[in-house]
């Protein structure tokens, strides 16, 4: 009777055990899209800041900023001048599963002044 008894429970603990896995899944898939979003904007505040140095010795923007990021992210790379002076850049997010597009995009800005 009692081995019978240990049988189905280590019985449910596999049942349970494989239910769980997909939501494990899940949880490690947002955590490294989460992780994938952070990086993203971290790479294009520093391509901001490249291009802004750029803009300030008459180079070109867009090309500093291609410059700065890896080749991944650079088909939605996307850079603008304010008439204040800055740049503007702004990159699509990266998705975990790369068959998809990504809907979203990340932007940051940078400008050096000028003389005082």
């Amino acid at each position: 009777m009692l081995s019978h008894r240990l049988r189905s429970q280590s019985g449910q603990a596999s049942v349970e055990l494989v239910a769980a896995v997909p939501f494990a899944l899940l949880a490690g898939l947002i955590a490294w899209q989460l992780v994938l979003t952070g990086h993203t904007a971290w790479l294009c505040a520093n391509a901001a800041r490249v291009a802004a140095r750029a803009e300030a010795v008459g180079r070109d923007p867009g090309r500093a900023a291609r410059s700065a990021l890896p080749r991944a992210l650079e088909r939605g790379l996307s850079v603008s001048r304010s008439k204040s002076g800055g740049v503007r850049v702004s990159v699509r997010v990266p998705i975990v599963l790369r068959r998809w597009r990504a809907p979203v995009s990340i932007g940051a800005g940078s400008s050096l002044g000028g003389p005082p």
